[in-house]
């Protein structure tokens, strides 16, 4: 490694200081666990305060709470907030829908090949159960339109096809599927359809009456920043008794009629630290505040940055842009160069994604795609972010891979 890669400066983004994360650290994965901000933090610090000083008081008026902040959202999504409930994250979204639902032996179950191995898994778990089939289009990548998407999904339905599994943006691949489409085209043929959103909130415009899915879920920890642990679920309304979070507690058999089970089950699911939940509305509007132009500037703003630097990385790692602008929001990824297998494969982690930690302390993720030896580097831009971020990793990439 040349001296001009170590002696290179990087410049700390005017907005990093609100966030806790190391000033040490090239930070450009946003996008798997998201970051809070601190006033966010010191926001739920303050609710967990209020919740050991008087537990009983605390859970008292804990409901009104969890409806205000269930009202913020839901103007947020374009949605009803009687449609919406709370959940820990959106894999838990994914269970609750799927393992409420009945499915027989040839039931076709649908979903891609970039769809997230947890939620497939959920899917695999659920046709084993019940003798239902899972169905795989096969997307590709690297992709030339939003039209394959949609048809490599419409391709794979048939008479049996129950629901179909869909991610709203890719996490391996970074890609924002044409999901208002895709759904239209699906309803049209008498088929639910599951949208797995967790990096949607935030990343790009919601409005869930428009997309029209039977049942959405979503992170509110990613892009919208606020703490670990809050996620949501939208289900229909024509859907909501059918639907049963995967903790029975309470609400089962409450006599309350001024809410729906639906609601009832899912906001009491036993003692648990719900301020996460709480933030959410504070996340809303703290992210909103840090640019005049509110959250429709923020999403431009990291819009703009991501694609940047993706055209700097394949333009000094000599590869071909792997989708078109069009289907970017916050995260971009790139395909590197057959040079990178001379690091060699020695577990699931692609060791220049260790090297790139260890020797340079730049947080990005590799990815195996569609397997070895063919690796994705994968981008994130949160506000926090500069360009010379960016420029830092082209450098080092460009003397890896001399």
């Amino acid at each position: 490694m040349k001296d001009r890669v170590s002696d290179f400066k990087l410049s700390t983004s005017d907005f990093a200081k609100l966030w806790l994360l190391e000033p040490d650290v090239t930070f450009l994965n946003h996008g798997s666990f998201g970051a809070c901000p601190i006033p966010v933090l010191e926001a739920q610090q303050r609710f967990r305060q209020q919740l050991e000083q008087q537990p009983l008081r605390f859970y008292r008026e804990f409901e009104a709470l969890l409806d205000a902040t269930k009202n913020q959202l839901s103007e947020f999504v374009g949605a009803d907030a009687s449609d919406l409930v709370f959940v820990p994250n959106a894999t838990t979204g994914i269970n609750a829908v799927l393992r409420s639902l009945s499915f027989r032996p040839g039931d076709e179950l649908l979903t891609t090949s970039q769809e997230y191995n947890a939620c497939r898994n959920v899917l695999n778990f659920v046709a084993q159960k019940t003798g239902a089939k899972v169905v795989v289009a096969e997307v590709p990548f690297p992709i030339n339109t939003p039209e394959q998407v949609i048809e490599a999904v419409i391709e794979c339905v048939s008479p049996q096809t129950r629901l179909v599994l869909l991610d709203h943006i890719t996490s391996q691949t970074g890609l924002i599927f044409p999901i208002r489409e895709l759904v239209k085209e699906l309803r049209d043929r008498g088929i639910d359809t599951l949208v797995d959103g967790a990096h949607a909130l935030g990343m790009v415009s919601l409005n869930l009456r428009e997309i029209g899915a039977t049942f959405y879920t979503g992170n509110c920890h990613k892009w919208l920043c606020a703490p670990k642990g809050a996620a949501f679920l939208y289900v229909r309304r024509d859907r909501q008794s059918l639907i049963r979070p995967t903790t029975i507690s309470h609400g089962a058999n409450s006599p309350r009629t001024d809410k729906s089970r639906f609601q009832l089950e899912f906001d009491w699911m036993g003692t648990d630290d719900p301020s996460a939940y709480l933030c959410v509305a504070e996340a809303i509007k703290f992210m909103g505040s840090l640019l005049p132009g509110g959250w429709s500037e923020l999403r431009a703003r990291n819009r703009s940055l991501v694609l940047q630097a993706r055209e700097l990385l394949c333009e000094v790692l000599g590869v071909a842009p792997s989708c078109p602008e069009e289907m970017i929001g916050s995260m971009a990824v790139v395909c590197l160069p057959d040079d990178c297998t001379e690091f060699g494969k020695t577990r699931a982690i692609p060791p220049i994604q260790d090297m790139l930690w260890e020797k340079f302390k730049i947080e990005v993720p590799v990815i195996y795609w569609p397997e070895y030896p063919q690796q994705l580097l994968r981008i994130s831009a949160q506000i926090y972010n500069k360009m010379e971020d960016y420029e830092y990793l082209a450098e080092v990439l460009t003397n890896l891979l001399k």
